[in-house]
């Protein structure tokens, strides 16, 4: 996942600094008063999205996989506890009615 992340982080970083060149040469407009540098960042994160999207979907299966995975070993291990308090909860019950 962290590879994922500093991917599209990358493919980011790379659209800002074309948008902040295309703006400041005059080839995008500018933003209005002092809102030029949002401008360029959020024209960035515009063109980055789709970008990242396409590019790094294979990445991004992977990630996903493995998050999958991460997630259903920690469901099996929550099953794992809760049928070992089950089983010592049982044996206490049944310890406690033969007395």
């Amino acid at each position: 996942m962290l590879r994922y992340t500093l991917m599209r982080l990358g493919v980011f970083v790379g659209c800002l600094v074309v948008v902040w060149g295309a703006v400041y040469s005059g080839i995008a407009p500018r933003g209005l008063g002092n809102s030029n540098g949002l401008w360029v960042v959020l024209l960035a994160l515009l063109i980055s999205a789709p970008i990242s999207f396409v590019v790094l979907r294979k990445e991004r299966d992977r990630a996903s996989i493995q998050v999958a995975q991460r997630v259903d070993r920690m469901k099996a291990n929550l099953d794992a506890n809760r049928s070992q308090e089950d089983a010592a909860d049982d044996s206490a019950h049944a310890q406690g009615q033969t007395s």
